[in-house]
């Protein structure tokens, strides 16, 4: 679902950034972090560390092809927060995956 141009993005998410970039990326593999920013409505700075940081701890591997970058996610490792850690991040992205012909 594609928000409306006059949607408040300080308003409140279900999801965190990390959690907003991470599905951006895993819809996308070879999405530009400057197209995850506008999305997820941050800086692109803020996205870069995001992208560190989920790397860092195995969730997407990056991959230089050319002088683009390509994103493997790892849907094996757990959600991060106590209250979620029996499941995995692959079962989040099954969930939220956007289904062709299904509206929201």
């Amino acid at each position: 679902m594609d928000l409306p141009e006059h949607y408040p993005m300080e308003r409140w998410t279900f999801l965190t950034n990390h959690g907003h970039v991470f599905l951006c990326i895993a819809a996308d593999p070879s999405i530009r972090l400057k197209d995850v920013a506008q999305m997820v409505g941050i800086t692109e700075r803020s996205a870069q560390r995001i992208v560190a940081e989920l790397s860092s701890e195995g969730y997407i591997t990056q991959n230089k092809v050319g002088r683009r970058n390509e994103y493997v996610v790892n849907p094996e490792l757990p959600l991060r927060h106590p209250v979620e850690r029996e499941s995995q991040v692959g079962t989040l992205l099954r969930l939220l995956r956007r289904r062709p012909g299904k509206q929201s």
